[in-house]
């Protein structure tokens, strides 16, 4: 999916659970596989190749979704698309030339994406999707999501989605951790932290959002999943 815009986005999905009549270990086999991805992929993602995680586990179900206890059914093909088809468009209007109108806001800042470091977290569990606090600041939408955790750390995501009718030209995510937590990885925005408070500004290439467009930011971090989670607020720079 590569277009005028120099990212490429990378969607990964978790597989729908498995519980075979002929394979009694298939189904941990695929929890395992599925505990492993959000690691893999946070050591993986660059600016220039997000990798974007979606979560086909969660609310699966053999007995009600499948027809086997492997393949899908109606209704569980239902539930697959309406996962995959939001991540797929968020991937589209990533790789989109950014649009042409704009706000009257100060010049976009030039934003330069830190290296992403490539160590992977240890022995993650198979992730919970968390509560989704969202925060709306004019035409600009912040929501938490809890995409992975494991002994001491854990994996999140804020998706920042244009509610306004015109487009912005960047954006700024602000949220506190609650519990002593700390950074140690990001990508697709520049986060930084200071005390419990952290900041997350856009990419040069993400910071751009047509009217009802979206950018998804993500981070790795040490210390207890919050709870409840933070509220990120979404500002116009």
């Amino acid at each position: 999916m590569r277009a005028a815009n120099p990212a490429t986005t990378v969607l990964v999905a978790k597989i729908i659970p498995m519980n075979p009549s002929s394979c009694a270990e298939c189904g941990q086999r695929t929890v395992a596989l599925n505990a492993a991805i959000d690691g893999w992929a946070a050591g993986k993602t660059t600016a220039a190749s997000p990798i974007v995680v979606v979560d086909q586990w969660t609310g699966f179900s053999t007995a009600t979704d499948t027809y086997d206890g492997v393949h899908p059914n109606a209704a569980g093909d239902q539930k697959m698309s309406d996962r995959w088809y939001p991540a797929l468009t968020a991937a589209l209007r990533r790789t989109s030339p950014a649009p042409t109108a704009s706000l009257s806001l100060p010049p976009t800042p030039s934003h330069t994406p830190s290296p992403t470091p490539t160590q992977t977290p240890t022995g993650p569990t198979h992730p919970t999707d968390s509560p989704s606090p969202t925060q709306t600041v004019g035409g600009c939408t912040a929501t938490w999501r809890t995409a992975g955790q494991w002994p001491g750390g854990f994996q999140a995501e804020v998706t920042v989605r244009n509610t306004g009718a015109v487009a912005i030209p960047y954006w700024v995510v602000r949220f506190t951790f609650p519990g002593g937590q700390q950074l140690s990885q990001s990508w697709n925005a520049q986060v930084a932290q200071g005390g419990a408070a952290v900041v997350a500004r856009s990419a040069s290439w993400n910071g751009a959002l047509a009217p009802g467009a979206e950018a998804t930011f993500g981070f790795l971090a040490t210390g207890a999943v919050p709870n409840p989670p933070p509220t990120p607020v979404c500002a116009l720079g």
